[in-house]
């Protein structure tokens, strides 16, 4: 009874403070000043521009020529790390830019201006009974953004998002507009995607859909020792399991060792017709739960039984494959004057999964970070993308840390993520780059070993070095 008063004082406290905290003071996007969504880097940039048409586009690009000024191209600015802003640039924000080009219902394929998002071609696809193949897990993000940094998702019968593009057109440093596909400049094909912006501005692009589909949900519970074999047996060796996703706790009580996962498995029945896309409910609450987290361990420990209560009370229940690519997104949106969320993502060969967390448990437990999730997913081997983060079959684990803006606070996580990031190449993994450049270079080319060879070729496709970011700056 008294541990129940206690928890109690503590909600309500934390009710008491929990909007007036969520007022960021941070000026860090106004017409001259921008960051990403961490806000960890404001910059001082030449301008912002957000055009509608192709010819204001190459427009830009002759200024950019004619003054020898920087250019970084921007989407809804989720990379975290100075990949879609640059000092003194002209920041070209292709929001705007968004307009579904070709819908080809018997090809299964469609053509989209790069500043489009997930939720604008789910809404034209859906009542097709058409679906992405592969996303990330939320809507929000443009297609030239997910490109850029060759995004994946929950399916695992699909590899990166680069197995699914077609084609793209691309606005070269010449002010040039080229096709670019497997078999026209295919160079720039292995290079644009997952290149961070740094070799043109990604036009339009041409994707391949597949069928939208009606699965039913399966959540279990397991110790993390248990999960590589039980995905190898169960998960992948089962073709009706369409996809994936697990846990793993960060809770005080369970760190590192308790699992719950979710498989989607391919239903019986027949898929509706015109199935409604859902929409964001009770963000409110994971938005609030997830604020207990960042504050104390109990909370923690609250959140981590609160999620797999919710998702092993969904057995049985019936989704459709593109609602299950509809996660909620608005509770990602924290903002706070003293702390900020940070994302990182490390991938491992699935086999070596049980000692991994080990030794990634090992040195946590002596760290003082604030770690309030972790996400694993599946990814297939990806040998096309010159900057692959896929060496082989591959689980990729999704951190989201809670961090301060202080220079020291920054220098605390930058330490502690370098070490993790040393767990992870020691158990040949590597990690995701459009996240904050915490990693050395030296860590950056073991986890990249074609890291020179896109440098080398970005020098000859835009030796000016006109579309310029952080990223390159910090590993070119």
């Amino acid at each position: 009874m008294k541990r129940l008063v206690i928890l109690f004082i503590c909600i309500i406290t934390y009710l008491s403070f929990f909007f007036l905290s969520t007022i960021n003071n941070k000026e860090i996007d106004n017409n001259l000043v921008v960051s990403d969504v961490s806000g960890l880097m404001p910059v001082k940039v030449k301008k912002i521009v957000q055009k509608t048409k192709t010819e204001e586009l190459v427009e830009i690009i002759e200024e950019a020529k004619e003054k020898d000024l920087k250019i970084s191209i921007a989407g809804t600015r989720h990379s975290m790390g100075g990949h879609t802003y640059y000092k003194d640039a002209i920041v070209l924000d292709m929001t705007n830019y968004n307009q579904i080009l070709d819908f080809n219902p018997i090809e299964k394929t469609i053509t989209v201006q790069s500043g489009a998002t997930w939720n604008d071609i789910q809404n034209y696809i859906n009542p097709q009974g058409l679906a992405v193949k592969v996303m990330q897990s939320q809507n929000i993000f443009t297609i030239g953004g997910s490109l850029s940094a060759n995004a994946h998702g929950r399916d695992i019968r699909y590899g990166s998002l680069i197995d699914t593009v077609k084609s793209f057109r691309l606005l070269t440093a010449e002010g040039k507009i080229i096709n670019v596909s497997r078999k026209e400049n295919s160079e720039l094909f292995a290079l644009v995607i997952g290149g961070y912006g740094l070799f043109g501005v990604i036009l339009d692009v041409e994707l391949e859909l597949t069928d939208d589909e009606l699965y039913e949900m399966n959540t279990v519970s397991m110790d993390y020792k248990e999960y590589a074999a039980y995905f190898t047996k169960d998960v992948k060796g089962d073709p009706s399991v369409r996809m994936h996703l697990a846990r793993i706790s960060t809770a005080p009580e369970n760190f590192l060792t308790d699992m719950y996962v979710t498989n989607y498995v391919l239903s019986k029945e027949e898929l509706k017709e015109h199935t409604q896309l859902k929409k964001d409910r009770f963000t409110w609450l994971t938005k609030f739960t997830l604020g207990l987290s960042r504050q104390y361990d109990w909370g923690k420990d609250w959140f981590w039984t609160l999620q797999q209560s919710y998702f092993h009370n969904t057995n049985g229940s019936l989704i459709s494959r593109n609602n299950v690519m509809r996660s909620e997104s608005k509770f990602l949106e924290y903002e706070n004057s003293n702390d900020t969320d940070v994302l990182q993502e490390y991938f491992v060969p699935i086999d070596l999964f049980p000692r991994y967390i080990d030794e990634l448990r090992t040195v946590l437990s002596n760290e003082d970070l604030n770690l309030i999730n972790i996400t694993i997913r599946y990814v297939s081997k990806d040998e096309d993308a010159v900057l692959s983060y896929a060496k082989d079959n591959m689980f990729a684990l999704v951190l989201l840390i809670n961090q301060g803006f202080s220079e020291s606070d920054q220098q605390k996580t930058k330490e502690i993520v370098q070490k993790m990031i040393d767990v992870t190449l020691s158990h040949n993994g590597s990690y995701y780059l459009p996240y904050m450049p915490y990693p050395t270079k030296e860590q950056m080319l073991r986890s990249y070993p074609r890291a020179e060879e896109f440098f080398q070729r970005k020098l000859i496709y835009d030796p000016e070095e006109r579309f310029m970011n952080f990223f390159y700056e910090r590993y070119k």
